[in-house]
């Protein structure tokens, strides 16, 4: 279901002209290196803008652990598993890739997507996608972390736990990829104001263009 469809749906009314959901995700991966890690883990959730302000909307989630298949060459790395938690049992017992990602693909539907240090979590999902000739979904990226330091420069973090500390952002259990889903949405809550302020009644392609002038300034 389109973005567009989502909203008629709802309001029994046109499509607005920015998007009314956006969809903020994390991935949990066996490693940092996006070459060779696999992906594990999937969470998301939606958060929806009425006008000027966003709203997270908990029913509106998604979570899935992705099938790791006894023949791989790659087994569970133990301090890896220490990390996420999600344990050998849970990645054996997760639910078939290409399933999987055809799930996440019909929750977030046309909805533009955003996490903090969104290139690596799209990397990801692209690749995992390709690896089961599936097409990666074309949705547009928003990268938070750019978009934090742009619309609040005084604050000197570059990472999600600075920035939870910065701003006071509780999370129950950091590299959880539900538990920072929900930090990352937290955040972009705080900053739904400033960044109001910036693009206006202007969408999801003003809030890149914002995110964008971070990389511009070598910030």
């Amino acid at each position: 279901m389109s973005a567009a469809t989502w909203w008629q749906r709802l309001t029994g009314g046109s499509a607005p002209s920015v998007e009314p959901r956006w969809v903020v995700l994390d991935v949990e991966t066996s490693g940092l290196d996006a070459r060779r890690a696999r992906l594990l883990a999937i969470a998301a959730l939606g958060m929806h803008r009425e006008g000027s302000h966003w709203r997270i909307v908990p029913a509106d989630s998604f979570e899935v652990v992705l099938r790791y298949e006894a023949h791989e060459a790659e087994s569970p790395d133990r301090d890896n598993i220490l990390l996420h938690g999600i344990g050998v049992g849970a990645q054996r017992g997760g639910v078939a890739r290409p399933e999987a990602l055809a799930r996440f693909g019909r929750f977030v539907a046309d909805a533009p997507l955003v996490a903090f240090h969104a290139p690596f979590d799209r990397t990801m999902i692209e690749r995992a996608c390709r690896r089961e000739g599936l097409a990666p979904p074309g949705n547009p990226w928003l990268d938070l972390e750019p978009l934090a330091g742009v619309l609040m420069p005084a604050v000197k973090a570059r990472s999600l736990d600075e920035w939870m500390a910065a701003l006071g952002i509780p999370c129950a259990a950091r590299h959880e990829a539900a538990a920072d889903t929900l930090a990352t949405a937290e955040l972009l809550l705080r900053l739904g104001p400033r960044l109001a302020a910036e693009i206006g009644a202007g969408g999801f392609a003003a809030a890149q263009r914002l995110a964008a002038q971070r990389r511009w300034v070598g910030g």
